[in-house]
């Protein structure tokens, strides 16, 4: 099994309903994000997935959020956008992608709302 990764960041703002704490105000991080796909086998070049395609759909993703108030993102709007459930989106929204014809599949996604606190999501 080959396993393929790309980082990348978004900065956005959230506020979290009915928590008991600061992050009820709405306040902002630098998000990072990883992403890894899967692969039993090699493409005819030699390629897992090419990492221009999985750069260029997450980067639509980030599109999405960056500079955001998570939520009032249409797909956040009736859940609190916790690090978990950006992560879900995020892992759902690309493996819709990456499935069907292509030989690698997403395996996870990783999101950190601050360099030492994060979540990991796969199905």
């Amino acid at each position: 099994m080959f396993e393929v990764f790309v980082r990348t960041h978004f900065s956005a703002a959230h506020r979290l309903a009915d928590y008991q704490g600061d992050c009820a105000r709405l306040h902002g991080h630098n998000w990072e994000v990883t992403v890894t796909l899967g692969a039993q086998e090699l493409d005819a070049i030699g390629l897992a997935v090419d990492f221009r395609e999985l750069k260029q759909e997450l980067g639509g993703l980030m599109g999405e959020l960056d500079h955001s108030e998570l939520n009032q993102h249409p797909e956040l709007a009736d859940v609190n956008p916790t690090c978990e459930v950006i992560a879900r989106f995020l892992y759902r929204r690309l493996a819709a992608h990456f499935s069907g014809g292509h030989k690698a599949r997403v395996l996870r996604v990783q999101v950190c709302e601050t360099p030492g606190a994060g979540v990991v999501y796969y199905e």
